[in-house]
Order: C-alpha cells, then structure tokens, then sequence
C-alpha cells in the first residue's frame, strides 16, 4: 500500500450537511474519487444529532453495518453515547482517532495522514500523536474558527475550548488554515509554542464553491414541486441556508427581515431547532408573519442549488467561522448576498457582496435598499461574485491544492 497516499478525514459528522466539514468531506472525495494516489478514510456518526444516513446518498457501496463506501472512499461509522450531551464531540472524534489507529495496523498503512477538524480533543492528543508517530504517519489539523467565542457556550466550557486549541496546534505537523484571518491569529497566539518551541507550520487552504449552474431546469417537475409545497414563487424571497444556532445571528436577521418594508419572503432552509426556534418566536413573535418559512433541509444539492438561483438575495450572519461554505454557495449561485460585516466575509467576497451590522434598523435598511436595485446595477454584483469564485473558491483548484499537500 505505499503507492497509495491514505488520508483520514475526523471530525465531520456526516456527507452532505450544511456543516463547514459535512460539505468539504463530500467535496474534497467527489473531486479525487478517480485519483489512484489517495484514499481517503471517513469518521460519520453512527447516531444522534446529525447522523449519517447513507440511505439518502447515491452511489453508495455497503460493506457492513458499519461501513460503506461512498466516492471511493472508506467510511466508518462512530457510535456516541448520546448521555454525554455537549462532550459528544468529544467522544466522537477520540474514538475517531482510535478506530483510524485500529485500521492503521490492521490494513499495515505506511505513513498515514490524519486531518483532524476542529479543535475539540486537545487534553487527548499527545497520546495519539505519539502513537500515529510511531506508526509512521503524520497529523494534519484545520483550527475552524474562535470555537472558544461560540454564544452557545457556557464560560468553562469556552476554557476549555481555548486550552483543547493551544494543545491541538502544539501537536500538529502542519495546520491548515481556511482563512487568512484564522492563520494570522494561530501564529500571533502560538508561535513560539509547539514542540521544541517552534512557530506552528501553517498553509491558507480556503474552502470552495461550485462555479456551474444547477443540473435541474427552471421547469424541473421536483424543483416546481417543492417550490409549491412551501408556497414561494421565483425571485420573491430572501434566502438563509446554514446551522441553525444563536452564534449566526439569526435573531437579528429574521427582527431586521420583520422591520423592514419588502414584501418578499424569507426562506429558512436549516436544521431542526425547537429550544431556539421557541426562544426566538417568544422574543420576536416571527410564527405570526406568513412569509417567514422554515422549510427544513434540503440534502438534495441539485435542488439546493437551484434554491439559491431562484433567490432574490442571500442574508448571512456567520461571525465566528473561517470561509464559511454557505457564503461561496451564495457567491457562487445567488444574485445577490448580504453579508454581517465581519473580518472572515469581508476576506471572502471583497466587493462582491453588500454589507450589514447589528445596530437596530442597519440590515432592514439594506434589505429595503436592495428591494430597489436595478438590474444593471444586480447583474454588475453577480458579475463581481461569480468571478471572486471562480478566481479563489472553485472546488477543482480547493482539491487540487490539497492533493498538493496530502501526496507530496
């Protein structure tokens, strides 16, 4: 097997999730699938939030109740004691990483790669360092975002998130940053710091998008269907696509929607959340205004693409990530994104995109300016977008990029 580069791929939970990891595990096999110096083998979740279900894929092989391939690559499913609530993913990516050991040795895999994604296991990694060492094989880590910053955190647990990321960058032979923003920060916060006080290797890896035009026609009998099952008509709502949790500012996203005077729709295509989606109704009372829709996921990518076409525009309030699929799926399909005025989008969509606060009034403002462009001045922003993609996000260059790096 020494002709054959094998990369491990933990901590995603599954394909096809609107997670950062979910898309780029699916993309990253899907563009090598074919590439006979690499494979890959993948973590997903056996269970609990966010599950794998490969039943919902095409193209799946099952080897057994634990394992199927899927783009030529080998996946094996983690089960989690659900019990354990936030550490899961904790859980989840230790036993990850021992089950990568187990097929190590048991497949005799020389010289090993393990991308580990996120920084969650740090009090465990020295012990596994050493031993994928001693096995001849290296670990590859991707920092994410300020996981330590996440709203959903209580203080010690950000503690913890801060001390797991210190120790996860110290035992990492290289760490791959998906924002230039996110590769400053590790070298101001680590250099000086890894083994043998050394500065962390790092390279800028961003995520990608697609470039092309959804497989389906605007006559498509599913995407018509779907269209009005949920009751929204072509060009007529604002679009929303991500996580469905407090640190991407949905709050101030659907309070601004409800504040200002545009009589599109607002479509919500995002996981299931009672506790939150609750807590928002009761604050904002958003169940009451008809054009507000949560239409649930969408695994179908076709379908999702064509989703994004047919918005008017895209809201994004993403703050704590690095280069954030969802915003390159905007870029890539969607006329126009506005975009929370942070670091990480600025650094993403240049000037491709416009641009909101969290000040009261700031976003229904843009909302309303952007109900009024014209289409000269529309077609100028899709220009701008569709070119920031195809220059820096493709997923063929992203791929390319990493073969570069996994097989040396």
């Amino acid at each position: 097997m020494s002709n054959v580069q094998h990369v491990f791929l933990i901590g995603a939970k599954s394909f096809g999730a609107y997670g950062g990891y979910e898309t780029f595990i699916n993309k990253l096999t899907e563009y090598h699938q074919n590439n006979t110096q690499i494979k890959y083998h993948v973590a997903c979740k056996a269970n609990g939030q966010g599950y794998m279900d490969e039943s919902k894929l095409l193209g799946v092989t099952p080897i057994s109740e634990t394992e199927f391939t899927y783009h030529n690559a080998h996946c094996f499913k983690i089960r989690v004691p659900e019990k354990l609530g936030p550490a899961q993913a904790i859980y989840y990516d230790v036993a990850a990483l021992e089950e990568s050991c187990k097929i190590i040795k048991s497949w005799k895999i020389t010289n090993p790669i393990i991308y580990i994604m996120a920084c969650r296991i740090g009090p465990f990694i020295k012990r596994y360092y050493q031993e994928i060492h001693e096995l001849g094989g290296k670990i590859f880590l991707n920092p994410d975002g300020h996981e330590w910053k996440r709203s959903k955190w209580s203080a010690p647990i950000r503690k913890y998130w801060k001390e797991s990321e210190k120790k996860m960058v110290k035992y990492s032979d290289l760490v791959i940053c998906d924002s230039e923003n996110i590769e400053k920060y590790i070298h101001q916060s680590y250099d000086g710091k890894c083994i043998k006080g050394k500065n962390p290797t790092t390279t800028f890896i961003a995520y990608g998008a697609e470039t092309r035009r959804s497989a389906l026609s605007d006559d498509d009998l599913q995407f018509m269907s779907w269209m009005q099952k949920k009751g929204i008509t072509p060009k007529n709502y604002y679009l929303i696509v991500g996580r469905f949790v407090p640190e991407n500012n949905y709050e101030t996203m659907i309070r601004e929607y409800m504040c200002s005077h545009t009589a599109k729709d607002l479509v919500i295509v995002a996981n299931e959340n009672n506790k939150y989606e609750e807590y928002l109704d009761h604050k904002l009372h958003f169940k009451s205004d008809s054009k507000i829709k949560f239409v649930g996921t969408v695994y179908d990518q076709e379908l999702l693409m064509k989703i994004r076409e047919n918005a008017y525009g895209y809201l994004h309030g993403h703050e704590v990530g690095g280069t954030n699929p969802s915003l390159l799926e905007a870029l890539g399909s969607t006329d126009l994104s506005l975009l929370l005025d942070v670091g990480f989008n600025r650094e993403v969509a240049e000037n491709a995109a416009l641009y909101w606060n969290k000040k009261q009034g700031n976003l229904a403002a843009l909302i309303d300016k952007s109900d009024k462009l014209g289409a000269e001045k529309i077609e100028k922003m899709v220009n701008l977008a569709r070119r920031r993609i195809a220059e820096a996000y493709s997923w063929e260059s992203i791929s390319n990029k990493y073969l570069k790096i996994f097989v040396v």
